[in-house]
């Protein structure tokens, strides 16, 4: 199927605040440059979509954002579709491994994936962060509706004055959950079928989590 396009979710949603349970964030002052360096990795990867071996992550070669790539992460429905396969998710815990003296929040994450909905179907992606031991943010939604034949883009943004960081001088991993949804709404299931994808074998389509870096004091 041609790719045209990129479709994009009607709004840019704004991400809720990370709440810190019982405590309050990290003490730090804005940093004038990204730090020089940081390394980044998957600490546990848990779903229907990304089974083991199917999901991995980079450090951006600026040091302002890390991506996550996937390789099996589809929700579909209708002909060739098994009952379950309407809705996939993926649930992360990413290590982001922060050089002495800085620490970070996420600013913003860009999703992207390929949907095919046939008229009347719809499909929705969603998804909410928080760094362990902390309150979840409520889960943003982005919906698509067919008839679509696109790759598609969604953005979270969390707003400057609401951005919560990761204590400094202690690790706290960032838990990532992600979901996908696809629905036959009015279209026939049985002649047709819609499908989401959030995925990419030659890491094309990535979703990016960008951060806003501090100096701790």
């Amino acid at each position: 199927m041609a790719r045209r396009r990129i479709a994009r979710a009607g709004v840019t949603a704004t991400l809720l605040a990370l709440s810190v349970a019982g405590a309050t964030t990290a003490s730090a002052r804005p940093a004038d440059v990204p730090p020089p360096q940081f390394t980044v990795g998957l600490v546990t990867v848990n779903g229907s979509g990304c089974p083991a071996g199917t999901a991995s992550v980079t450090a951006a070669p600026d040091h302002t954002a890390f991506t996550v790539t996937y390789s099996n992460y589809l929700a579909q429905v209708g002909i060739g579709a098994k009952p379950t396969d309407f809705r996939k998710n993926c649930q992360i815990m990413v290590r982001v491994n922060a050089p002495q003296g800085f620490t970070y929040g996420v600013a913003s994450a860009d999703y992207r994936g390929y949907a095919h909905l046939a008229a009347g179907a719809s499909g929705k992606e969603q998804a909410n962060y928080y760094f362990q031991g902390q309150s979840q943010t409520a889960t943003i939604p982005h919906p698509f509706y067919g008839p679509m034949d696109n790759d598609w883009q969604a953005s979270d943004v969390t707003p400057i004055g609401s951005i919560v960081y990761a204590p400094c001088g202690a690790t706290r991993d960032l838990a990532i959950n992600t979901q996908l949804n696809v629905s036959a709404g009015t279209s026939n299931p049985a002649t047709t079928t819609s499908f989401m994808t959030m995925d990419s074998t030659d890491g094309s389509l990535t979703t990016v989590y960008h951060l806003t870096w501090r100096r701790c004091t």
